[in-house]
């Protein structure tokens, strides 16, 4: 899978991977950025999303009112991210017209407008994106679980950031943000599709070598206390649906435990899919927690999610609850599989079933064009391309006792979050 991938790090210090897939004549373009919410600090959280934001609203060559058109005119597609430890941007176009999305990043790089007007605007709706999401029961709750799961680390806040900071943030701080993080040497560019990589090569190089490198950007976070025990976190609302979230420490993905975590999360909950762009799922039907909660009609559902970060992040597991039942008996019944897997080795042949799902699920997110490329820049972000290369073998190498010992360490009922939601009315709740 590797030996297609040409690799390049420029003087100014852009990185930048290529791969040739001659299957149909489409390029997929993404720059990735080393900055997100793990970037920020009380009075700027929200900055990045917001920068994110204002990066299609227009540099001197293609105006804000152009660049929608000009995307569409070609039959292409484009969009962008911003996560805990990254924000990017991607490009997905006939191979005759990759040109364009080649010298749009490049311009955004460094020559973002930021209009005061646009600034303004672009307020207002992302001010209007958090009432939305504030209105979601499922959402609050999981801001509300994710504060509580950290206690200094920029983790616990929201991507989105908060009312207050959000009407506190003026354009200088966006221009200010922008400047220190949008620089070649903090930057990674990943293409794959129809296209010849020396050629590529040429082109980036010239197209940047004028852009000069930064001073590099460390983030300076201080690690995180262990949970030493149990926190609870209860939240009342709208609506007839009783949630649960569950919040237990987890590894950075650089950690040896991740994939072994990986594998103990396919077999509690179903795999996670690691690519948030998307491509494919599979069922979690086979999952201990599926047969323990759903189909004894305890819950309604049940989803698992472990995430690639820089930093030691969350596993979260979340259900919704039938209407008659309570979150004692949902919580009884998850600790008792998790104490099976704490006290029982799992067999080989359900090792075997949950790394081939996993395997699955991440072929899935691996197959087309913009998912490779998607992959040659995201794995960057937190590890490097050797990770991704590497991710079946790893899980491969994961052994019943690995399982065990993972359970035992990182899923102690004394150092997690329990969060609920009760609708209003609920007995024994909310009134």
């Amino acid at each position: 899978m590797d030996s297609s991938v040409t690799r390049l790090f420029l003087p100014n210090g852009l990185t930048i991977h290529l791969k040739e897939i001659h299957t149909a004549p489409i390029i997929s373009h993404w720059v990735w950025y080393r900055v997100g919410s793990r970037n920020e600090v009380p009075g700027i959280t929200g900055i990045s999303h917001w920068v994110e934001h204002m990066q299609f609203k227009g540099t001197p060559r293609f105006p804000a009112s152009q660049l929608d058109k000009a995307i569409s005119r070609t039959g292409g597609s484009w969009n962008a991210f911003t996560y805990l430890d990254w924000t990017t941007y991607y490009e997905t176009l006939p191979a005759s017209h990759i040109e364009l999305g080649l010298l749009l990043e490049k311009d955004r790089m460094n020559n973002s407008l930021f209009d005061p007007k646009e600034v303004e605007s672009e307020r207002n709706v992302i001010l209007a994106e958090l009432e939305g999401n504030q209105n979601e029961p499922r959402y609050r709750l999981a801001e509300a679980v994710h504060r509580a799961a950290f206690d200094s680390h920029p983790y616990r806040n929201e991507v989105i950031g908060s009312q207050e900071d959000l009407h506190r943030i003026q354009r200088d701080d966006l221009l200010s943000h922008y400047h220190q993080y949008y620089t070649p040497n903090n930057a990674v560019i990943a293409l794959a599709g129809d296209f010849d990589s020396q050629g590529m090569l040429d082109f980036l190089t010239t197209l940047y070598a004028d852009i000069p490198s930064a001073p590099d950007q460390v983030v300076k976070v201080t690690a995180e206390s262990p949970l030493l025990t149990s926190r609870q976190v209860e939240m009342c609302g709208p609506g007839t649906t009783t949630y649960l979230q569950v919040a237990y420490r987890a590894p950075r993905a650089v950690d040896p435990d991740f994939f072994s975590f990986m594998i103990l999360d396919s077999i509690l909950c179903g795999p996670t899919s690691l690519n948030m762009f998307g491509g494919g799922g599979t069922s979690n039907k086979t999952s201990r927690l599926y047969h323990a909660l759903v189909e004894t009609e305890l819950t309604v559902s049940v989803r698992g999610g472990l995430q690639a970060t820089i930093d030691p992040y969350i596993y979260k597991i979340g259900v919704t609850l039938r209407p008659e039942r309570t979150i004692g008996q949902v919580l009884s019944a998850l600790d008792d599989q998790i104490s099976r897997l704490q006290q029982e080795l799992v067999s080989s042949d359900e090792i075997a079933r949950a790394a081939k799902q996993a395997r699955a699920l991440f072929t899935y997110g691996s197959e087309n064009i913009t998912n490779q490329a998607f992959w040659l820049g995201y794995a960057d972000m937190f590890a490097s391309y050797g990770w991704f290369t590497g991710y079946v073998q790893y899980l491969e190498q994961v052994t019943p006792a690995d399982v065990n010992r993972i359970a035992q360490t990182y899923l102690s009922p004394l150092q997690r979050v329990v969060g609920t939601y009760l609708p209003d009315g609920t007995k024994g709740g909310c009134s």
